[in-house]
């Protein structure tokens, strides 16, 4: 994604949209970095996510806001979430499309439990990071990969049970000592292709995988039919790409009812790698291309 710096009119809401004065935005690897996998398109205002304030109420949202790298932009009204007050801006930025996610992967699909282990491949991305979050408050147990010593010992800290450093598809033993021999009831595999045949080694009876990312380019990989088939696994996909907006409105809705208490409460909240002024949105997609962030990188749109 190449970015451009373009003056255009401020966007006309249609009936069930707001319009909202966008504070901060959060990056998003799936839109920033194209891997080859997505066709490049006309341009459009960058940005899916982000806080602001509703014009004519003030009221304080998050969600899904396409064109949020903007000073202003429209959010459907089924997206908009209510910013509890102990979050600044740039935290809550940070907040709706990656644990959106999360709670789709976790919750809704994953049905992760306390006392359950969670297996997150590249741990130290943002949907990784949050997942981390999110299991730990759920009261489940951790175990990450990801090729970087530093960033696995920063992940303990945020309650990271077995940290594994590694990048290939041998992990699944240590999973498997780690847990005494039973193997995970949920893993998120960010990874993609070139990890999927050791995530399935790595399930427990009626485990669950899902598939949220493929950061590697790795499209394809073998599935253990005998494994499938006896420990009476689940595997599904993370995305909104064919889903409507009522079927997005459910995970909103769940992730209003059971996520958004624990933000209020301080009991979950983003990790913030770096803020960036608008101007040094350039500056951002680099350090994302770099992958040297831990958590997620936020834009200040509008100052207060």
């Amino acid at each position: 994604m190449q970015l451009e710096l373009r003056d255009a009119p401020a966007p006309q809401p249609k009936p069930g949209q707001h319009l909202v004065r966008v504070r901060a935005a959060g990056l998003n690897r799936g839109e920033l970095l194209r891997h080859g996998l997505t066709k490049p398109g006309p341009a459009k205002v960058g940005g899916t996510e982000g806080a602001g304030e509703v014009e004519g109420s003030g009221e304080r949202v998050m969600g899904r806001l396409p064109g949020s790298f903007a000073e202003y932009a429209l959010m459907d009204a089924e997206d908009a979430i209510p910013v509890p007050q102990n979050l600044s801006w740039e935290e809550a930025a940070a907040i709706p499309i990656t644990f959106l996610v999360v709670y789709d992967m976790l919750v809704q699909q994953g049905s992760l439990k306390k006392d359950e282990w969670l297996l997150v491949t590249g741990v130290s991305a943002g949907v990784g990071v949050a997942a981390l979050l999110a299991a730990k408050a759920l009261g489940a147990r951790v175990i990450g990969t990801s090729g970087s010593a530093e960033k696995l010992e920063r992940l303990k800290s945020l309650g990271l049970d077995v940290a594994l450093q590694t990048r290939k598809p041998d992990f699944h033993p240590q999973v498997l000592k780690a847990t005494g021999g039973k193997g995970v009831d949920l893993v998120v595999n960010n990874v993609g292709g070139s990890v999927f045949a050791e995530c399935v080694k790595s399930l427990g009876f009626e485990g669950r995988l899902a598939t949220v990312g493929y950061v590697d380019g790795v499209m394809k990989s073998e599935i253990d039919i005998e494994a499938l088939h006896s420990k009476r696994l689940k595997l599904f996909g993370v995305s909104n790409k064919m889903r409507n907006a009522a079927q997005r409105g459910v995970t909103v809705q769940g992730f209003t009812r059971d996520f958004l208490p624990l933000f209020a409460a301080g009991r979950l909240k983003p990790v913030l790698d770096r803020v960036y002024d608008f101007k040094d949105l350039p500056e951002a997609k680099a350090r994302m291309e770099a992958d040297a962030h831990l958590g997620k990188l936020v834009v200040r749109i509008v100052d207060r």
